[in-house]
This record gives C-alpha cells, sequence and structure tokens, in this order.
C-alpha cells in the first residue's frame, strides 16, 4: 500500500557518447599516424580493445565505424556499431631538430599536400573580389 520512487542519476561516461545502440568515442592520433598511416588499439565497451586501422592522409574529424561493437539492441542478438573520431593531435614542445624536420617539410610543402586550405583561400579569394 503506497507507493514506490525510484530516481535515478546518470553521469556522462568519460569515454563513449550512446546513441541508441550506437556508440561514439573521440580519439587522440599523432599528426605523424595521421599523415604516413598506420593502426592502434581502440577500447571498446567491453573492456577490451579493436584494432583500428588508420590509411594514410586521414584527416581530424574523420570517423572510422567497427561494425557490433556498440551496445546491445534491445530484444535481440545484434549490437550497435562504435564509431572512432579521429582528432589529428599536433606536437607540442619540439626539440631543435624537430623544429627544423618540420621547417623542411614545410618549405617542400604544395597545394596538391593541402587541397583543403588551398581551396579555402581561393575561395576566400573569390568572396572578396579578388582574380
Amino acid at each position: 500500500t503506497g507507493d514506490l520512487y525510484i530516481f535515478l542519476s546518470l553521469t556522462p561516461h568519460p569515454l563513449f557518447q550512446r546513441d541508441g545502440a550506437d556508440l561514439y568515442c573521440r580519439a587522440p592520433i599523432p599528426m605523424t599516424t595521421a599523415a604516413l598511416g598506420g593502426s592502434f588499439e581502440a577500447p571498446t565497451i567491453d573492456g577490451g580493445g579493436a584494432r583500428v586501422k588508420i590509411p594514410e592522409g586521414t584527416q581530424s574529424g574523420m570517423q572510422f565505424r567497427l561494425k557490433g561493437k556498440g551496445m546491445p539492441i534491445l530484444r535481440s542478438k545484434e549490437f550497435g556499431d562504435m564509431y572512432i573520431q579521429a582528432t589529428v593531435e599536433i606536437p607540442q614542445k619540439l626539440t631543435q631538430k624537430q623544429r627544423e624536420l618540420l621547417e623542411q617539410f614545410a618549405s617542400e610543402a604544395s597545394e596538391a599536400n593541402h587541397p583543403e586550405t588551398s581551396g579555402f583561400f581561393s575561395r576566400v579569394k573569390e568572396f572578396f573580389g579578388g582574380a
């Protein structure tokens, strides 16, 4: 006789965000791995890990899908997917040798290496009426 009240308090997970049965996670990757390609071990919700292959030329914000690594789908034996969003990490506190190598790389860079940058600045130039 009487009412039972249950109050739940949920805190966000430090690594994963959930959208239905799908999980989302952001993973920092070194600038060199983004440029040259490679792989890393991504954490999964079950406490394990999954190898994520990073293709050469990966841009920050690019997503990689891990099929079946999400949450269980209600009343089903299937699982949602997990999406890893790459965030390219720029190195800090460079050594003198690292700085010299990056300056050499920058001096040899071309528009072919940075198509988004050159496209952006050409659109800005057009916007302001430049030729």
